[in-house]
């Protein structure tokens, strides 16, 4: 079992999944992955936390109504989100939710790259992130799709220090991984010319399974949707599905998962 007790700064350290009915998504996600859920009280205003086996993976709380998707956020580790959130609105960005401060667990914002995919920074305290990756019920991959490819890469460059490393460069795939080049954190996909009209830049999430057939159909079984059916790539085998609420989300079948 893959377990981190680290993140490394300006990189996936967390998600969570903002849903107009929690308690259907609570249900899902707990039947799809085997997860546990655990309600905070009131002052974190009934912020349910995921753990898989005992380890936190994700969060879920309450989309604003009328003016927030059902959709996963990926919050970027930072010092201080002050300073990050000054960053961003430097380097082009928009602040979408000024700092704020979470009980003793962190301090958190949430803003839009110059290409509009929404991102959350998150200075830890007592909440240092997600633990479980690289296996069944855990995060295996976070992925940027682009359609400002260059300029985005470059404000991630220039506001979180990203080291990336070019995975494709052609018409076709234009991809760069970031972080640790022997252990990526993720990726950024030019994804321009793949993106419905009117369909903005977004990140997403994914999960790992032990077979991504059987996620698949099981996705179906529990009220959501299968968008790409099971592929195999040279990176794995993939599925891409959506949740009851339309909430967007990949699985990831990964080597060697035993659960």
């Amino acid at each position: 079992m893959t377990v981190v007790t680290d993140h490394r700064l300006g990189e996936p350290c967390w998600v969570d999944y903002a849903a107009s009915d929690l308690p259907r998504a609570q249900e899902f996600y707990t039947s799809l992955f085997g997860w546990t859920a655990e309600t905070g009280g009131g002052e974190y205003g009934g912020y349910v936390t995921f753990r898989r086996d005992g380890h936190l993976v994700a969060g879920l709380g309450e989309a604003m109504e009328g003016a927030q998707p059902n959709a996963w956020l990926t919050y970027l580790l930072v010092e201080d989100a002050d300073a990050g959130a000054k960053a961003v609105a430097n380097a082009g960005g928009t602040i979408l939710s000024p700092t704020m401060t979470v009980g003793d667990q962190g301090r958190l914002a949430v803003a839009a790259d110059p290409g509009g995919a929404v991102i959350g920074l998150w200075e830890p305290a007592q909440h240092r992130g997600f633990e479980l990756v690289a296996e069944a019920g855990g995060l295996s991959w976070h992925e940027l799709y682009a359609r400002d490819y260059a300029a985005q890469v470059e404000f991630y460059k220039r506001v979180f220090g990203w080291t990336t490393a070019v995975l494709g460069d052609t018409a076709d795939f234009r991809y760069e991984t970031f972080g640790d080049p022997d252990s990526p954190s993720g990726g950024v996909f030019d994804a321009d010319g793949m993106l419905p009209p009117g369909v903005p830049s977004h990140w997403v999430v994914y999960f790992g399974v032990t077979s991504a057939a059987d996620a698949a159909a099981r996705v179906v079984e529990l009220g959501g949707t299968v968008v790409r059916d099971p592929w195999d790539s040279e990176f794995g085998r993939f599925a891409q599905v959506t949740d009851p609420l339309g909430g967007l989300f990949f699985v990831h079948e990964v080597p060697g998962s035993i659960a």
